[in-house]
Parts: C-alpha cells; structure tokens; sequence
C-alpha cells in the first residue's frame, strides 16, 4: 500500500514539475519581471505572452470577445482548473440558468449550486495612465497556470477567474508608447498629450448606460448576453498622495434601486481582501473611503444586474517611475476619512518611503487571490444568491409600483425611439410592444406602442434608468453637510433622448395578454424604395435627419432645406426639413439611419435652400480633453467632417480663409488661453506635459480668432469654453488699427455660486424659442444637461453688435431629474444666446449639448448652429 502512495505522489510530482517546466515565465519572454522600476510591457507585447501560455497550459483559455475603437481586439482569459476549461460551455448555462431563469425548482437550483462555479470577472485598467493592473496580468495568469499550492487548486476547483487583461487597449499602447519615448528625459513619467484612446478617456469608465463605445460593448455582453458572472471587479489606480489600496464596502450614497444582499456582499470581498492584505503586510488598505456608488455608468453598473460589482484602487507611481513619498506629505480628505491616522476602516497606514510600480502589483496580485479564495469559500451561497436574486426581482415587479413603462410608438424623434427600445435590449431586458388598441383607465395606448415591464430580472436597471433621478441625499452627521455626489446625478434615458414615458402604478392583465415580445432589433424602418419619386423628404424633428444629409453631402449629392412647412398628401413636414433628389445613393444613405423618409413624387412650389458642407475647426486640447473626445465621436457618427486645432496652432492659422466654423466644446478658459490651470488664489499650476503640449491660444492666436469672427466666421461654444468671450476683446482691423469691445453677455455663475447655487451634473428644464433656426425640428421644452455654469444675462449692445437669447431656463419646475441646491436662482436667465458683431454671429450654450453622448435631445441645436450661414 506504501508503495502505491508512494507512486501515486511520484506521478503528482512529476506532472507538476512537467506543466511547471513547459510554462514559460513572465521574465523570460518579457526579459524582465512586470512590475520593474522604468519598465513597460504593451498591449501586443501582452497578448503575444497570453497567447503563449493558452497554448502551454490547460488551465488557461483565450478567446476575442470584441474589438476597440481603433481595431484592436478585446480578449477574455477563462483561467480555473483543468476539469473547468473543459467544461465552460456547460458553466456558462448553469450561469444564464441562475442569473435570469426564475422558474427553476429547489432541487435545480441545489444541482446547480453544486454544479456551477462562481464566475468572477476582472476587468483591468480601463484608465490606461493606471497601468499597475495590467501589467500585473501576466504574473497572475502564470501563478494560475503553475500554481501546485493545494489551496489554489482548491479554491480554483470552485472558481472560473474571467480577466479581461486590458479593458483599453488602445489606451495601453499609447500610454506606454509615450512613458517609453521620454524615459531617461526630465519629462519621464509625465501624462500622456491627448485623450487615451481614440475618443473618451477617462470617460470610458462612465458609458455603461449610454453603451457608445466599442470597448463598453464588449464588456457589457460579457456579463448581460453570454457569460453571467456572478462577481466583478474592475481595477483601477488613483492619486499617490494618500491612501495606497482602497477595497470595499463604498461610502454613502448607494444606489436605492440595488438589493440589499448585493451591498453586503461587496462587503464580505472587500473584508476578505483587507484582511489578507493586512496579513500579509501590505500595509495603507481602506474601505468606505472616497468612492460612492448612487449612479450607473461605470463598468460596476452590472450590481444593477445582480452581480457583486466592485472596485479597487491602487496608489500610483508616475506610470512606471517610481516616487518617494514624505511621511508629512500623506493626506486624505472626503467622504471616510478626515484624518491620516489609523481607524476602523483604515487599521494600518502606510507612513512614507518609496513606493514602486512592482509594489502596484503586489497589493493587484494580493487582492486577486483574496477575490478568488472569498468566491470558492462562498460558492454555494453565491449561486444560490444569483437566482434568488432573479426571483426578488421579478416578484417585486408582479407586485410593488412601477409596473410598466409605456412609449408611443409615434414620438417627436422617431429614430431616437428605435436607438432606445435596441438599447434596453443590448442591456438585457425583454421589451414587448403591445399588439392592439387598449384603454386603461380613460388612457389610450396603441398598436405597436412600446412596453416595459418591470417584472423582469434586471428589474433593478430597468427603473433605475428609465425613472427621472432624485439623488439620495446622505448628511455627514444629523442635519449636517450633504455628502456631495462623486460624479453626475441625472442618466434617465427616456429625459436623455427626448422620449415620452408612461409610468403605471397599476397592474393591468390586458398588458400582459396583448403584448409580443421583440426578438430581434427593433425596427420602424420601410427598406422598399419606391420607383418613382422627386425628392426624399427627411423631417427635421429626426437627429437621423441631419445623419443623412451630411451623409449625402459628403457623397457630393445635392442636399436642400426647406425654409418653411409644408403639406404632402396630409402630412405636416415642418420648416428645416431636408430634401434629397431621387438618386442611386438612397439605399445608402437609407443604411444609415433608422427613420423612413417621405417621398415626394410630384413637383411642389417650396422655398428651399441649398445646404454646402460647412468647413469646421474643433479646438482640442492636449490635456485629456474628454468633452472634445466625446464631440468628435458624435461629429465621427453624424459625417460631420472637422479639422483639429490646438491651442498653440490658433496663432499660425488664417481661419477666414480656411474655416467656416470653430467650435470650442466645454474646457477651462486658462487652459485654452494660456495652456495652464489657474486656480482660486490666481496663480498658475504647471501642466504635467512636455512644453510643446502646453500651448495656449496667446494674444496673437485670439487676434486671429476674432478677426475671423468679426469677418463673418462663426464661433460655437458651450460650457466654461464661453468665458473665453467675456470682457474686454479686441481685433485687429488693420496692421496698424485695433478695436476694443465687449460683448453683450455677461456670465452670473460665479456669484450665484457664491450665493448657494450647485448643480453636479442635472437635467433641467429650458424653453426654446422656435422662430430661430438654431431651433429647427426642436420642441418648445426640453431637459438638457447641466453643471451649474454658465449662466448668461444678455444687455443692450453698442456699434455693430447685436444679441438674441435662443432659449432660457424655465420658470418653474427647472430641475427635471437629478440633484441641485438653489437652482431657482436661474430660472428665466438665459441658457442659449446668439451674439452678432459686423459679419461674425458667435453661438454659446450654458450646457454640453453632446454631453457624454447621452443627451440626443439635444444634438439637434449643435447640429443646427453648424448648417446656419
């Protein structure tokens, strides 16, 4: 009998010497350890390695999952023991069973328990500045595929460990591409010139309700479509200045919407993780500090799915520079912590010294495997907790109010509609339209109307979204400070698009009776192009509308505008709608968009004008400027053609002669002007950029700037970007004469804030004048996207300038969804005005009309400022 142990151990021995000896190590292909002082692995250099170790071990699988932006391919790494990557296809419908099947029996769901294994995704630096996780990767991946610690292998027995290794990969090569081209210079270690992929930046971490980008996608059917994980974590980095690790639980506000279990969850991971970090050494770990969660967007909107959403944040080091940090220099400050001492939540400060990229990675490795022993200890409970979940879900929405969301399948954008119904389907929810005329309580809904029930397993999300928001106020102390939220307050989807939504309180059978489910994409679209036809007519109250004439534009077809209503065969087609001649390019142009045009088979007598391709300049800053991203994603999508300035480059550029247009999205005026920070006090901060990127536009590049615009050119700008045209302004008429004025305009904001103004990032109500053409295709009302800044008071101008207030804050009911303190300050003042000086007219706006890509009700006003002459 010894002797058949002893074989038995032999054989164990040697198959881990052979998986061990056929492994190849991280430093070996890298030739050197990730996580070294001043050294970098890319995003092929990454890939290649993994690619490797899926071909060497059978405890790792690869797949695509999706690609970027750019092109690049996304890559999901399936890492657990050998029986698990056989079996995933199995796991992943015990998974969709346990994550959305509410009719399964005890016993199925004991079977399943034992069955199934817990799923946790890892999502790894979304922020590619924040490079610590994912140059932990390898490490991690190479420790799973040779590990014979038994406990490991234990734990991985319960446990499939999705890692997305990098969640930007665009982003990782430019990133370290850039730390790599300035090592060994002074301005080593210094932040990448530009937004770090090829649109967002930073704000890739806040589009998983709007779903816009590619990258979001493919994170977002990991966990919605195909793999249901019952646990995620994305890891992140944040400021060297204070703590070193932060875990959960978050601090207040939560999400109301978000069942309790799930935020006692977040705890039990982030209690394991602080423990075995503070056990083995790893020392300035805190929970409930700094990071909140009332509001979706980030890739932890998935706890709204019912899955344990998490994440952590390391202290960074200058990319991979390391930094010497003083005792005295340590400082928090925020929701948490008020002191750098030791608490109950923070048990072991870090007090100083140098702290390195290779220390990133130990607390990244640490956290990782506390992550994993935490889901294998709690297996059963986890699965168990999937579906109990569906079923709490599902009852709440049978028997608690709201029931269902209603939308008219006819709204002012019809093509908005069709985006939102494909929308909620991409998040996983079922939406039905009903199939015939009912009357409910005096309300008519009919035919093809679009319903949502709230009986469904993500019913967390689907009212989360489609409710209009009110922030959960949280006070420090009883009748204390608010605690302010961490980002926006405002992502209600139907108020976002400019969709009307019925809420019913009141359950009704008949819904349910009369109602179809819609399998496939939603569609309103008429793909049959008649034979004979003059004009294809697309109304201008369709954002589509503006899609296909800048489409057929750029393709070098004729495009006209109408310049006042008319009727075709009963139909009203208001002022500022388009026409396109009958041409082979309409199934193109069709392709496009989602809406159906009107044909017109018959001359008619119309005033119309002929549209040309305005020639745009965007200014851009190189300091992470997202707002410019997103707008340039939004022109990208639209066929609207640009050319990007910097700062620096105003002063080199004849813009009469080039440009039609300049735009200037939201961006700090001393950044745009002098290419610094200035702050309260008056002084200036220095960028953290080579001295190429720090450029601003100077005295000699607004001289060119406001002669273009004094000569007819049109200025375009919103947010704080308008400040740049308060006060005093001059313009070279000559070379030797000059002209000094001032614009009828005056921004309040700065005192109403004084005076208790606040508004983070809320939806609010202004009215629009409609007899401008900045206003074609808009409705009277809309809520647009608001932080507070600026507020405009118009005067009476001198000389040859002009002014028209377009739109205004409403007088009452301002605040349509969200958070804001004092918002009654700006009721009636002015939120869109046109100013005119000699030829030049100049459009600002106190709100982002693109902002983040979430607010289509109002892309047509920017759409508009551009096309007016």
């Amino acid at each position: 009998m010894k002797k058949i142990i002893g074989i038995v151990i032999a054989v164990i021995l040697l198959n881990s010497f052979t998986i061990n000896a056929q492994l190849t190590k991280p430093e070996d292909f890298f030739k050197f350890k990730p996580g070294s002082d001043r050294m970098l692995i890319d995003y092929e250099q990454l890939i290649d390695y993994l690619k490797i170790i899926d071909k060497e071990s059978p405890r790792v699988k690869m797949i695509q999952n999706g690609k970027t932006e750019m092109g690049k391919p996304m890559y999901l790494v399936f890492l657990s023991s050998e029986k698990n990557i056989e079996n995933l296809n199995r796991l992943k419908e015990i998974n969709k069973e346990l994550a959305i099947n509410n009719d399964l029996t005890t016993n199925q769901i004991l079977e399943y328990s034992e069955e199934g294994k817990v799923f946790v995704l890892a999502t790894l630096s979304m922020h590619a500045n924040e490079v610590g996780p994912a140059q932990s990767a390898p490490l991690i991946i190479y420790k799973i595929a040779s590990t014979d610690d038994k406990e490991l292998t234990a734990q991985l027995e319960d446990v499939v460990y999705m890692m997305v290794p990098n969640h930007n990969p665009d982003g990782m090569d430019m990133v370290v591409h850039n730390y790599l081209k300035y090592k060994g210079t002074k301005y080593e270690g210094t932040r990448y010139p530009g937004v770090y992929n090829k649109y967002v930046g930073h704000d890739n971490n806040r589009d998983f309700v709007t779903l816009s980008q590619s990258g979001t996608k493919a994170i977002n059917r990991l966990y919605n479509e195909e793999w249901f994980p019952q646990v995620m974590v994305e890891k992140h980095q944040m400021g060297w200045r204070g703590v070193r690790y932060f875990v959960p639980p978050k601090h207040d506000p939560i999400a109301v919407n978000v069942d309790a279990e799930l935020w006692t969850w977040d705890g039990i991971f982030g209690t394991g993780m602080i423990k075995d970090m503070t056990e083995q050494g790893l020392k300035g770990v805190v929970q409930g500090y700094a990071f909140d969660d009332y509001w979706p967007g980030s890739t932890e909107t998935a706890h709204w799915k019912n899955i344990i959403a998490m994440l952590t944040e390391a202290a960074s080091v200058k990319i991979a520079t390391p930094i010497y940090q003083e005792s005295n220099e340590l400082t928090v400050s925020g929701k948490g912590l008020s002191e750098y001492e030791k608490g109950a939540n923070f048990p072991d400060p870090w007090l100083g010294g140098w702290w390195h990229l290779s220390d990133i990675i130990d607390y990244e490795l640490a956290s990782t495997f506390s992550l994993i022993r935490t889901a294998s200890l709690h297996k059963k409970e986890i699965l168990k907790l999937r579906n109990r979940l569906c079923n709490k879900e599902i009852e709440k929405g049978n028997n608690e109010a709201p029931y269902y969301y209603i939308m008219h399948n006819k709204q002012h954008d019809e093509g908005e509609l069709v985006r939102l119904v494909n929308l909620l389907k991409e998040h996983g929810i079922n939406v039905f339209r009903l199939t015939k005329d009912l009357n409910l309580d005096n309300k008519m809904y009919y035919k093809d109307d679009i319903v949502v029930p709230l009986a469904q397993p993500f019913r967390s999300f689907i009212k989360e979204i489609m409710e209009n928001q009110k922030f959960p106020v949280r006070h420090y102390s009883k009748n204390g400070k608010v605690i302010m939220p961490y980002d926006i307050t405002s992502w209600s989807l139907p108020l976002h698009r400019g969709i009307k939504v019925d809420e019913l309180e009141k359950k009704y059978p008949e819904i349910n009776k009369f109602s179809e489910l819609i399998k496939q994409n939603y569609r309103i679209k008429n793909e049959q192009i008649p034979e004979n036809y003059l004009y294809a007519v697309f109304p201008a109250e369709n954002n589509d509308s503006y899609k296909a004439a800048f489409f057929a534009m750029n393709k070098g077809l004729t495009v006209y505008r109408s310049e006042a209503s008319f009727n075709q065969t009963g139909t009203e087609i208001s002022k500022g709608s388009f026409l396109i001649a009958k041409t082979s390019e309409m199934k193109d142009i069709l392709s496009e968009i989602e809406i159906n045009p009107i044909y017109i088979n018959e001359k008619i007598n119309l005033d119309k004008k002929t549209l040309s391709l305005p020639r745009i300049a965007l200014a851009e800053t190189y300091m992470h400027d997202m707002d410019a991203g997103w707008t340039r994603f939004i022109f990208d999508n639209y066929h609207i053609k640009y050319t990007i300035v910097h700062p620096g480059e105003f002063k080199k550029i004849n813009f009469t002669k080039k440009f039609d247009i300049v735009i200037f999205p939201d961006n700090d005026k001393n950044i745009l002007k002098e290419g610094k920070y200035k702050g309260q006090n008056g002084t200036y901060s220095i960028p953290s950029f080579p001295k190429e990127f720090t450029k601003g536009i100077g005295k000699n590049g607004m001289d060119n700037l406001m002669k273009f615009f004094n000569e007819g050119g049109t200025i375009v700008a919103w947010g704080r970007s308008t400040r740049l045209f308060t006060g005093n302004l001059t313009v070279p008429l000559n070379e030797k004469d000059r002209e000094d004025f001032i614009l009828p305009f005056k921004d309040l904001s700065e005192n109403m804030q004084k005076n208790g103004l606040y508004c983070p990032g809320s939806l609010v109500q202004i009215d629009l004048h409609n007899n401008y053409d900045i206003t074609l295709g808009m409705p009277e009302h809309i809520g647009v996207f608001y932080r507070g800044r600026p507020v405009f008071t118009t005067s009476v101008p001198n000389f040859d300038m002009d002014r028209r207030v377009i739109g205004k804050f409403a007088k009452k009911d301002i605040l349509l969804s969200g958070y804001a303190e004092k918002i009654k300050l700006i009721a009636e003042k002015s939120a869109i005005i046109r100013i005119r000086k000699n030829k030049g007219q100049m459009i600002l706006f106190s709100f982002n009309p693109q902002f983040r890509a979430s607010t289509p009700v109002a892309y047509k006003l920017l759409f508009n400022s551009i096309l007016i002459k």
